[in-house]
């Protein structure tokens, strides 16, 4: 079953505000066992990657003056792909470094995997899914079988026909990824997991920044002196709001 084994595959690094995190994230894609056929950059109108090009001359770049958001930068730079294959990396990620060899080995349109969780405030991430996740060598092991996440591998013409679209519209978090998924299963794409944490997933303070909240906060069984405390804890320490 290596049915993606003869194909090509492009690997999409986004960036906003993580020029300083970009350098690692790179390094883990061209120390694949397995280098991917294309690597494109892109910095989405923040400026802080300009010094990637100078050290990274053998990744193609896309460093945007204005910034798009994140709907339509990533549509952008899918319609850039001309690999039969593609994955979108957080520039604040990085891979495993045979993740590239493992999901060529698969045969489907769209191929999942699990994630560890880590960085700075990966702890506030478990509250919300702490039914997939638990304790993994000081980080968190987050199952996503059957589900997706913004770095599945996906077959790129499928995905074209379906696009990045903002499925919720008026929320701080786009769920693009999810619509992604949910409009290539209609289409009849056929889908792959794999159990292994591939992709090293980091939490920190400029996920807030960029996104603000990922899901409603769980707390409604909670005295109400004890939610105002949480709130007033996560927005001095994280600068983010929790939404009831």
């Amino acid at each position: 079953m290596n049915g993606n084994n003869n194909k090509k595959i492009t690997v999409v690094i986004a960036s906003y505000k993580y020029g300083h995190l970009a350098a690692h994230c790179i390094e883990s894609i061209l120390s694949q066992t397995r280098i991917p056929d294309r690597i494109l950059f892109v910095d989405d109108g923040i400026g802080d990657c300009n010094h990637l090009p100078k050290i990274y001359k053998n990744v193609e770049y896309v460093l945007r003056k204005k910034n798009l958001g994140t709907v339509h930068n990533f549509q952008d730079m899918l319609d850039r792909v001309d690999t039969e294959l593609c994955l979108f990396v957080g520039a604040d990620n990085w891979l495993r470094s045979d993740a590239i060899e493992k999901l060529l080995l698969t045969d489907a349109d769209i191929v999942t995997y699990d994630i560890i969780v880590t960085g700075e405030i990966k702890d506030e991430i478990y509250e919300g899914f702490s039914e997939d996740m638990y304790n993994y060598q000081g980080d968190y092991y987050w199952k996503r079988n059957g589900l997706h996440h913004g770095s599945m591998m996906y077959n790129v013409a499928k995905a074209k026909k379906i696009g990045y679209k903002k499925l919720r519209e008026g929320h701080a978090y786009t769920s693009e990824d999810l619509n992604l998924w949910n409009g290539m299963l209609a289409d009849g794409a056929t889908v792959e997991y794999i159990k292994e944490g591939l992709l090293y997933y980091r939490r920190h303070k400029e996920n807030y920044n960029k996104y603000g909240k990922y899901y409603k906060s769980k707390d409604s069984d909670l005295h109400p002196i004890i939610k105002k405390i949480k709130k007033i804890y996560y927005k001095i320490r994280y600068n983010y709001t929790i939404v009831d």
